[in-house]
């Protein structure tokens, strides 16, 4: 543990950005799996819907720099790919 109080305070900045990016990284990644079982399921509807909710959760997670615009163009761009590849 660290005696000097501008390394405690550190730990528990760094802990609370953790545990936000990990809260957000928890959502885009349930939003994700909402897109892949409405895809399995055959629900256009829904997987429309789903596309674009996990999108916006990914660009936010992005803007907010828990992810990197590549990681995140990529997952947007294979959603996309999966969705199109079953409905269009």
């Amino acid at each position: 543990m660290a005696n000097i109080k501008s390394a405690k305070k550190r730990i528990l900045v760094s802990r609370k950005k953790a545990d936000r990016n990990k809260a957000i990284r928890s959502g885009v990644r349930t939003a994700i799996k909402k897109v892949y079982a409405a895809i399995d399921a055959k629900d256009k509807d829904a997987a429309a819907s789903a596309v674009l909710a996990a999108t916006s959760a990914i660009d936010k997670a992005t803007s907010k720099g828990v992810y990197h615009k590549n990681y995140a163009s990529r997952k947007i761009s294979r959603l996309n790919l999966a969705y199109n590849k079953v409905f269009c």
